[in-house]
């Protein structure tokens, strides 16, 4: 019988990871909800190595933007007064991805045989959030499921909003080093083989520094092959380790650590659980119930659980300020602010406010990065193919000084 891995809420707000078996997927899902489980994640274990896994490498859920207009489609859909399973079957036809249609169709098949809307949609972790599902419920459970869409559509468009910042950032550096590697890679390739030769031709006496990168170049193509697979093992495990769980918060940890790029990352992760908790609390949910939401939501392992750790302060009767101060990833102004709108109790405004001002801090810090990464990278390539090509050309340089 199949086994699989599985990662789920007790009632009581602890996260349990353990092994389970069942005839299929389903299945099992539906012993672990028989014990009063939430269901975070569950994958099939043990039918094939890690590395020969496609899910590794294949992208399972839907992108954000084709999932913001299936949900605006569901919105002007339900807003129309149609029939549940006619919005079903329209939302249907409409999925351009075969994998989602699919999935749809089993959620309408689902709903059709009396189940309730989220619990049709928490049978797809892989495509449908925790935030989505517990938005969808307390829609149903309130008779209001058009205003909980909007609001997870405002909240759905913020989020990739954020997600452009960060990789408008990052967009052009990356441009650069690849083109300057692209560079230096021709001239060690292809130009200076060709210099190589003529050198070797004329038997003149080279430079040291040529000698050494001529040595340095012709061992790399020897070796290129060896050298290839050994990179590609390197990436292949560094890849695995990370999706371990233990490899991935030292990761994130590490990330969270590092100058510069650490703080747009922390006021990034800041915005993300602040938009998260707001709109999770703007539904209706209690507060220890809305920290375990966000828990799944939150896309860094290392703050994840650190959440894991609030949620239980929280619920032995702590502040919510107090318990994420003890994350030791959370700006102490957000901090003052979260204490702020728990006295007042006003905590889903303030973090509103938390979420827009960090906002125009990321935004400050974003162009500082990348005012200085520009030219900085522009620095390092300049000098790099100039001393390549310096130390190409010192051979004809030696010669000129000679005749003179």
């Amino acid at each position: 019988m199949p086994a699989f891995l599985y990662r789920v809420a007790r009632a009581d707000g602890t996260t349990v990871e353990g092994r389970i078996e069942g005839e299929d997927e389903q299945a099992a899902r539906m012993q672990l909800e028989g014990q009063g489980l939430l269901v975070f994640s569950l994958q099939r274990h043990g039918a094939w190595p890690a590395f020969l896994d496609v899910r590794l490498w294949v992208r399972r859920t839907v992108p954000l933007h084709e999932f913001l207009v299936f949900n605006q489609e569901f919105l002007a859909l339900v807003k129309a007064g149609l029939p549940i399973l006619k919005v079903w079957d329209l939302l249907i036809e409409r999925a351009q991805r075969p994998a989602f249609q699919a999935t749809l169709r089993t959620v309408r098949q689902d709903i059709r045989d009396g189940a309730a809307m989220a619990e049709a949609l928490s049978c797809h972790p892989g495509n449908f959030s925790d935030l989505y599902i517990a938005s969808v419920r307390a829609g149903e459970q309130s008779g209001n499921l058009p205003e909980v869409l909007q609001r997870y559509i405002a909240y759905l468009k913020l989020i990739i909003g954020l997600r452009q910042k960060m990789m408008k950032a990052l967009a052009y550096p990356a441009f650069l080093v690849v083109v300057g590697a692209a560079v230096v890679v021709f001239l060690l390739t292809y130009v200076l083989p060709v210099f190589s030769a003529v050198y070797g031709d004329s038997a003149m006496s080279l430079p040291p520094a040529t000698k050494a990168l001529i040595v340095l170049v012709n061992a790399l193509q020897a070796n290129l092959v060896p050298a290839g697979a050994a990179v590609v093992c390197l990436v292949v495990a560094m890849r695995l380790w990370v999706r371990t769980q233990a490899g991935r918060v030292v990761w994130d940890r590490t990330l969270l650590a590092l100058p510069l790029i650490g703080e747009a990352l922390i006021n990034h992760h800041t915005i993300q659980f602040s938009r998260t908790l707001a709109t999770v609390l703007a539904a209706g949910t209690p507060l220890v119930n809305a920290l375990q939401i966000v828990r799944g939501a939150v896309s860094n392992r290392f703050l994840a659980a650190g959440l894991d750790r609030t949620t239980e302060r929280v619920r032995e009767g702590g502040t919510l300020a107090a318990a994420l101060g003890e994350v030791r990833a959370v700006p102490k102004l957000a901090l003052e602010m979260i204490a702020v709108g728990e006295e007042t109790g006003s905590l889903e405004t303030m973090l509103r406010d938390v979420a827009e001002l960090y906002e125009g801090d990321l935004d400050q810090r974003l162009n500082q990065l990348t005012t200085w990464i520009e030219p900085t990278l522009l620095l390092f390539m300049g000098l790099t193919v100039g001393v390549i090509v310096i130390i190409m050309y010192l051979p004809i340089f030696q010669m000129a000084g000679t005749i003179r």
